[in-house]
């Protein structure tokens, strides 16, 4: 497996990112077409209003498939590296870093974990920055 490093860390699921996002923004203009040649036709708008909300409840559940895990996955990263800034240091992180602070954290080795975690809270550095801050890059392959 190629180093994992700040350029080539972000990872992308093709059928959730590529295929599923265009087949619900065609779910979506098919919607809005059949609405509109619905109301242009005079006919019964019941049918294309429906098919609009299913369109809706999809895209709702197309959010929620990835925004549930992910929230999961945030937590599981908080615990992580609390307990490895604890084994590291004899001291949880500090709590007024963000999850996305502590989500970039987890690429810093242990060498630089402690001093980095320090410098994100006390200049709030945004996640990116932290990520840029990095030297000794701790890959995480299981993160989509």
């Amino acid at each position: 497996m190629k180093a994992q490093n700040y350029a080539n860390h972000k990872r992308m699921h093709p059928l959730f990112h590529y295929v599923l996002s265009l087949l619900i923004f065609a779910l979506i203009v098919a919607a809005m077409f059949e609405l509109v040649n619905s109301l242009k036709a005079g006919e019964d708008l019941l049918p294309a209003v429906l098919f609009l909300l299913i369109t809706l409840i999809v895209i709702v559940v197309f959010l929620l498939l990835r925004s549930y895990p992910l929230k999961a996955q945030d937590r599981a990263i908080r615990a992580e590296e609390n307990l490895r800034h604890y084994v590291l240091t004899g001291k949880l992180l500090d709590a007024s870093l963000t999850p996305g602070q502590i989500a970039a954290l987890r690429f810093a080795s242990d060498a630089e974990f402690p001093a980095l975690a320090e410098k994100a809270a006390a200049e709030r550095l945004a996640p990116d920055a932290v990520k840029k801050q990095i030297r000794d890059w701790r890959a995480d392959h299981e993160r989509i």
